[in-house]
């Protein structure tokens, strides 16, 4: 479809072109067509092209409307570039820039376009304007020379015919319409005679014939006159000298030569081979061969002929988008004093060879392209041409292959560069697009042109750790500021999208704020305790930390942080007394605030293993921090006759008593722990001699009258490690249950009572409560500690840690057998504390062995 626009639109006029552009739009061919004259001034009015574009004028600003590029349409000899149009952006209106030359611009070709790209952003669009350069009668017919020289043989016949130049006119149509008129006279006139669909000839007639006595030399004005309007005309004078004798001149056996000759034909070509005869004799009928004085530079430089045989050969580089037809005047011409010469006309066709390869070129391009642009975004608009004609010249446009991009043709030999899939900066940052145009010709000719389209990055990735949890480990009473760790988050975005802070998610902990113990410097995700740990009042310390990128809108990730805080050797053992049944209540009490034993009442007819009384201490540590052994303060003399169990706590005879070990004895305890360095406490211990019957009084359960009741203490104790067994043998299964389910945050609280079994042979054990001791009396051999607490943690699975519990349920003998004295101490489980030695718990909560971190009471 196509818009026409003359000298001035009028209201009729407006109203066709607007039934025209609407036609237009519908067809769907997007291209608009004007018509201007040419030499038109500048600021002629074309056309309104805002509004025929379907375009707002108030937009064309904000839209950046604008002409890319122009180029010139028709073929012919194709002027310099230049801005003939310009587009007023506050109306919208298309007029004329500069003087347009439509011979200059296009030559002879009979239509004469100029290409307009017109391109508007936001979005970005493409539009195609064509404006047709109208022919005005502004150029008169022109002779190549003022005056013809023509020598005629006055023995020419009436009728003879005399080739002449013609007059050329660089208009077309009906302004190139060239007719002539010959000044009068008696001899003489004008005639024209096509050839074909090329050219006509112009040709001289004899009217009379001619008596060189009565007039030698005849003076003729030959006029040219063209059809438009006004008519403009040119002229030229000739020269006609009459000859006399040689009647005959040499004849070509044909008027016109029509020869077809590939363009880029090498240098020495032939032609074609011309033959004129001469009817005469001797010399009148040798004949040479030359280019007629009509026949202009252009052609003598490619082309050259043979004077004696008539060859024509190539002389120059001929190219088909140069010029396509040649027109060659030759003559034949004989020897004689008064020569004569025939004449004919050779017509070269050059026909086209694909040696042109196609050109790409991107008119437009926006970059970059955001990752998340929707398929079809525009990124560049490409335009393609080929000088060559026919096949030679349809080009087609592709780009390299497995790429997010493809090409849409918008228009003849223009296409639009779009997004085909969505694009992801973080997979490939950008892509080199090879556009490829290759013509139909043979064999083909193909161009490239090479397009970078970087990826603009958008905030699409949000920061992430490398693991969802982090296992700290930090020894208690650190130092308040430190470092105890550091996180690390990684976002693949870019710039801002990628920069990463730190913060800890707020929580209470123990009724107190998070922040209160741990911060986190934002840039560096470095980690700080604000205040020393306290193992026996805070065990683990569970939040989270966030990373947020600065984008818009920002995009966070979250870590748990599980910060175990290690026991240290900073808790000294508490000594109470585990009294006989001869000690009151009340002396228990102040003996424990004093660290003195009440009196403690000794038959003096007491065997060796006697148990004159029994210790209990406590230390508020854990694991080898809380296990404690007994010892007597050195130096020990040989001669006291009493030992204390090293980890059971009970003072029992080395031998039988007499009465030179005196009345009364004191004895000094030490409980020490196994922390590094040991920390320790004593006790005092007074022993009182006494005889059996008074011993007796004080102590009924060692005169062995009431055996019932130790029988059934016995069974109870048998019932309660069934019990324990049982119990254990359920938390076990519940664990492993426990195991089997995702991973939970681990929680510090009060859980099922668990009941434990320990002997005197250094079973540890830890109670943080409930605590409670069977005793069965002196004459019971194995004195067992049934003692029930709160586990904080479940107990794990380890093979090494399950046995070492089950151990204790069997009682073994009594302090002093043999199988005690070869039986070693029973030592903590090396998976305790977690993290110190390499066990494993060293790197998990739920891994580490099954006894209670919270502060013990060391058993005796």
């Amino acid at each position: 479809g196509s818009v026409n626009h003359a000298f001035g639109p009028g209201p009729r006029t407006r109203l066709l072109q607007l039934v025209l552009l609407q036609a237009a739009w519908e067809v769907g061919s997007g291209q608009l067509h004007y018509s201007v004259p040419e030499e038109s001034k500048h600021g002629t009015f074309v056309g309104r092209i805002a509004q025929d574009l379907g375009l707002e004028v108030g937009e064309l600003v904000s839209r950046r409307f604008r002409m890319v590029s122009s180029s010139t349409g028709g073929g012919g000899g194709g002027g310099s570039r230049r801005d003939y149009f310009e587009v007023n952006v506050q109306n919208g209106i298309l007029f004329v820039n500069s003087r347009i030359d439509r011979e200059e611009l296009c030559a002879k070709s009979p239509v004469c376009a100029v290409h307009l790209e017109v391109l508007v952003e936001k979005p970005l669009r493409g539009f195609h304007v064509e404006v047709e350069i109208k022919d005005i009668n502004d150029n008169a017919p022109v002779f190549s020379l003022n005056k013809q020289n023509l020598f005629i043989l006055e023995s020419r016949t009436q009728g003879s015919r005399f080739p002449l130049e013609g007059a050329s006119d660089a208009d077309i149509g009906t302004n190139s319409m060239v007719t002539y008129k010959l000044s009068r006279n008696d001899y003489f006139s004008v005639a024209e005679k096509p050839n074909d669909e090329h050219s006509k000839s112009l040709d001289m007639v004899l009217k009379k014939p001619l008596d060189r006595e009565e007039s030698p030399v005849h003076r003729l004005l030959l006029t040219a006159t063209d059809g438009g309007k006004p008519e403009l005309t040119g002229t030229v004078q000739l020269v006609i000298t009459v000859l006399d004798a040689n009647d005959n001149a040499p004849v070509f056996n044909q008027s016109v030569y029509k020869i077809r000759l590939l363009e880029n034909a090498a240098n020495g070509t032939l032609v074609i081979k011309l033959n004129a005869t001469d009817l005469d004799e001797g010399i009148n009928k040798e004949i040479s061969y030359s280019f007629s004085s009509l026949v202009p530079p252009s052609i003598k430089d490619m082309y050259n002929i043979d004077l004696n045989t008539g060859e024509i050969r190539v002389k120059g580089n001929l190219d088909f988008e140069d010029r396509n037809l040649y027109e060659i005047q030759v003559k034949a011409t004989d020897k004689s004093t008064f020569p004569m010469a025939g004449h004919c006309q050779v017509l070269v066709e050059i026909l086209d060879v694909n040696d042109n390869p196609p050109e790409v070129s991107v008119t437009s391009l926006s970059v970059p392209v955001l990752e998340d642009a929707p398929p079809g975004t525009v990124v560049a608009l490409i335009s393609v041409s080929d000088k060559d004609s026919g096949d030679n010249g349809k080009v087609t446009c592709s780009i390299s292959p497995r790429l997010p991009f493809k090409l849409l043709s918008t228009f003849k030999n223009y296409y639009s560069l779009v997004l085909e899939e969505a694009v992801d900066r973080e997979r490939v940052s950008q892509y080199q697009l090879l556009i490829t145009a290759r013509d139909e010709g043979l064999p083909p000719l193909s161009a490239t042109s090479s397009i970078l389209v970087p990826i603009a990055d958008v905030n699409d990735n949000a920061p992430a750790f490398p693991q969802p949890v982090y296992t700290v480990f930090v020894k208690e009473n650190n130092p308040p500021g430190a470092p105890i760790f550091t996180v690390s988050a990684w976002d693949p975005d870019l710039q801002e999208n990628a920069f990463v802070s730190y913060s800890v998610v707020e929580r209470s902990v123990a009724e107190k704020p998070l922040s209160s113990y741990i911060s986190v410097q934002s840039e560096s995700g470095k980690l700080y305790a604000l205040q020393p740990f306290d193992y026996e009042e805070l065990k683990l310390l569970e939040f989270q930390v966030t990373a947020k990128d600065a984008g818009l809108p920002p995009l966070c990730g979250n870590v748990t942080v599980q910060v175990f805080i290690l026991d240290e050797n900073d808790n000294v053992p508490i000594v109470s007394p585990h009294h006989s049944s001869s000690s009151s209540s009340s002396s228990i009490r102040s003996w424990a605030a004093a660290e003195t034993s009440p009196l403690q009442l000794v038959p003096v007819s007491a065997s060796t293993g006697h148990v004159v009384a029994k210790l209990r201490a406590v230390d508020a540590d854990s694991g080898y921090n809380a296990w404690l052994r007994y010892e007597l303060q050195e130096p020990r003399s040989p001669a006291v006759p009493f030992r204390v169990g090293r980890y059971s706590g009970e003072i029992r005879t080395t031998r039988p008593l007499d009465e030179a070990d005196g009345r009364m004895q004191s004895l000094v305890i030490v409980v020490k722990d196994h922390g590094e360095p040991a920390l320790s406490a004593t006790a005092t211990v007074s022993v009182s001699l006494v005889e059996s019957a008074q011993a007796g009084q004080s102590d009924p359960q060692e005169t062995g009258v009431s055996e019932g009741p130790m029988v059934d203490m016995n069974v109870s104790l048998i019932i309660a490690i069934c019990s324990v067994s049982s119990l254990f043998l359920l938390v076990i299964i519940l664990y492993i249950a426990m195991r089997c389910q995702p991973d939970t945050a681990l929680m510090y609280s009060a859980g099922n009572h668990t009941l434990v079994c320990a002997s005197e042979v250094g079973s540890w054990s830890y109670s943080q409560r409930n605590s409670r001791n069977l005793g069965v009396g002196e004459t019971a051999a194995a004195k067992n500690d049934l003692m029930v607490f709160t586990p904080n943690i479940p107990p794990a699975p380890s093979t090494e840690g399950s046995g070492k519990r089950e151990q204790p349920l069997s009682a073994p003998p009594p302090e002093g057998s043999s199988t005690a004295a070869t039986q070693p101490p029973r030592m903590p489980s090396p998976a305790w504390p977690p993290g110190k030695l390499g066990g494993p718990g060293a790197g998990h909560p739920r891994m580490t062995a099954g006894v209670n971190p919270s502060p013990g009471v060391g058993r005796a």
